[in-house]
């Protein structure tokens, strides 16, 4: 029988990391205490020191990213409704 992955909330790999970058305990004396494994220990923290510069970026600038994403589909399938609304008025159009 399979083991359940265990899914950890970002506060308590905050908690962790934050133990671990600290450096007064060892990575198995975190993982024992929080019951994780001292490999996912280094995952998250490799993954906050590679993230941590983006923390610091001005808001309106990850705004301005976010809402391109959003809105770059939305215009593409109004641009594909568009083609297929003039295809079907044409085609009415015939008969």
């Amino acid at each position: 029988m399979a083991a359940k992955r265990k899914r950890h909330t970002p506060e308590f790999k905050t908690k962790v990391t934050l133990a671990a970058l600290k450096g007064d305990m060892t990575s198995n004396e975190l993982a024992s205490k929080f019951q994780v494994t001292p490999s996912q220990i280094s995952t998250w923290k490799r993954q906050l020191i590679e993230e941590a510069p983006t923390i610091f970026t001005h808001p309106s600038k990850k705004k301005t990213k976010s809402e391109e994403e959003i809105t770059s589909p939305l215009f593409e399938e109004i641009g594909r409704l568009k083609i297929q609304l003039d295809w079907l008025k044409k085609k009415s159009k015939v008969k």
